[in-house]
């Protein structure tokens, strides 16, 4: 459907909608409209004299002789008012013109005793509900109905009188039928008013569908805006990504995004790790926009020709084997135990476990943020190293060093290495199974921590080329798609913060 003015018909719709609304309701039927109400149907109490002191004195029946047996009596009050937009004359309601009444109320299975008109919004009102106007009260004794009859009251807008009236039950038990109101008005309508503490169904209906309209229309834009900028960075070509594997799970999920809106990119990935993705960039990437590098960090010295671009602030954290049962260490406490100086876990509140440190290869750009953020430059250099599997195979007594090649061996050793200790990106970590996450010095790696300078483990996530890049090159609009597009969300999601959203986005740093 491209090219389908969506946006325009919907807009459309949300104003022809209303206007028919408002033309069907107070043009065509609404203009002219006569409204009752039941305000009050119950039994009769001692309540009614104070209520509407007076008023059962004109009730009492008159005429009739001997005084009535008068049981199951109830009041009824009934409010006939003009809701509609224009007034209502004599010649309005649809019926003879000889005959004075233009109005019936029925109330079934009951008789009036008597009745009275009151509360008139207008003194003129009464000039034309007096005796022999045609207000009168009956009885269909075949049915069993009392009906009052009322004459054609000329209304201007918002006028309105009350009827009270004193019925007697003539059949059932129970509750009391519903009154019904009889009568017809040319051009317009009559019918029972709601109570005006709550919108109509109708008011309800059209702001729901007016909300529905604005909804889908607020989508389509958004959704159009989006596409229109992806569409503008949409680039052919291949693109190869290389380096961190710390950094790898979200560039995939950012690759395939860009991806689904732009067909014609091709992305082909072979992370083994931050030095190596560098010295493939350095050897191979000169004249080749189609390879990009992912470092966590800066690059190291030797690389003179790659160009960097910040991407996110990463998060890392440390990562232990269940079994070691402790959930915080301290600076030192770590710092001893990837120096060896802690040969079982007992010494610092754990199980009785030798220690098992589970390292990064040199090269590494996590092992070098961990180097650089935690351990410090101070830090003794750590016993040599062994194969995890010889580890696991011969358990040593004492501490026990080995190294993982990437991210997804380090945390499968660690879940499967009793008493081993190693650190990760903080988003794989969560994600991993068989492995629980360390806070230092009591703080979690998370932003708020990293921007209040409480935890130490975070990097920024750097993307080198070989030299500059085209404009029009893949590598370039889908740099662009990471650093100002909806890829940020894509590496949001992951833990990371978008380097636009920190303090000081040119460094991509907490500082101020």
């Amino acid at each position: 459907m491209k090219g389908f003015p969506l946006d325009i018909v919907l807009a459309v719709i949300g104003i022809a909608v209303p206007i028919v609304a408002f033309v069907w309701e107070f043009v065509l039927v609404g203009r002219k409209r006569l409204g009752y109400r039941v305000q009050m149907d119950t039994p009769v109490t001692g309540e009614i004299e104070s209520v509407f002191p007076g008023v059962l004195p004109q009730l009492r029946p008159e005429g009739e002789g001997s005084a009535t047996d008068l049981q199951d009596l109830s009041v009824v009050l009934i409010r006939i008012e003009n809701n509609g937009v224009t007034d209502i004359d004599t010649r309005d309601y649809a019926s003879p013109e000889s005959d004075p009444v233009g109005m019936h109320i029925h109330f079934p299975h009951r008789r009036i005793i008597g009745m009275a008109v009151t509360e008139l919004s207008d003194d003129a009102l009464g000039d034309s509900l007096k005796p022999g106007t045609g207000i009168a009260r009956r009885e269909d004794e075949q049915h069993r109905v009392g009906i009052i009859d009322l004459p054609k009251v000329p209304m201007d807008q918002g006028d309105h009188y009350k009827i009270l009236a004193i019925l007697q039950r003539t059949a059932g038990a129970g509750e009391y039928p519903t009154p019904v109101v009889r009568a017809k008005l040319k051009g317009g309508r009559v019918a029972e008013s709601r109570s005006r503490n709550r919108p109509s169904p109708k008011l309800l209906a059209l702001i729901g569908f007016l909300v529905a309209v604005i909804a889908v229309q607020f989508a389509v834009n958004l959704d159009s805006g989006k596409s229109s900028t992806d569409a503008a960075d949409c680039l052919a070509g291949k693109l190869t990504l290389v380096g961190s594997t710390a950094f790898e799970p979200a560039i995939r999920d950012a690759a395939a995004a860009y991806a689904a809106h732009c067909s014609t990119a091709q992305f082909t990935f072979e992370f083994d790790g931050t030095d190596r993705g560098s010295s493939r960039v350095d050897e191979d990437g000169k004249n080749n926009p189609g390879l990009l590098t992912i470092s966590d960090g800066p690059k190291n010295v030797g690389y003179p020709s790659l160009v960097p671009r910040t991407l996110a602030l990463s998060l890392f954290t440390l990562v232990v084997n269940p079994g070691v049962g402790l959930h915080d260490l301290s600076i030192q406490q770590i710092r001893d135990l990837f120096a060896g100086h802690v040969d079982n876990w007992q010494l610092l509140g754990g199980p009785d476990l030798p220690v098992r440190v589970v390292d990064r290869p040199l090269g590494s750009g996590t092992r070098e943020t961990f180097r650089a953020r935690v351990l410090g430059d101070d830090q003794p250099p750590a016993p040599a190293a062994t194969g995890c599997r010889t580890i696991a195979a011969t358990n040593p007594p004492g501490p026990a060093f080995c190294e993982a090649p990437v991210t997804a061996d380090m945390l499968r050793t660690v879940a499967d290495l009793p008493g081993s200790i190693g650190y990760s990106e903080n988003s794989d970590a969560t994600k991993a199974s068989g492995v629980k996450t360390v806070t230092i010095d009591g703080h979690s790696a998370t932003r708020d921590q990293v921007l209040d300078h409480s935890y130490p483990f975070w990097n920024v996530e750097y993307a080198y080329s070989n030299g500059e890049l085209p404009a029009d090159s893949l590598a370039a609009a889908f740099l662009r798609f990471l650093t100002s597009g909806t890829g940020r969300d894509v590496l949001r999601s992951h833990g990371n913060t978008p380097c636009g959203e920190l303090p000081n986005p040119t460094t991509c740093t907490p500082e101020k």
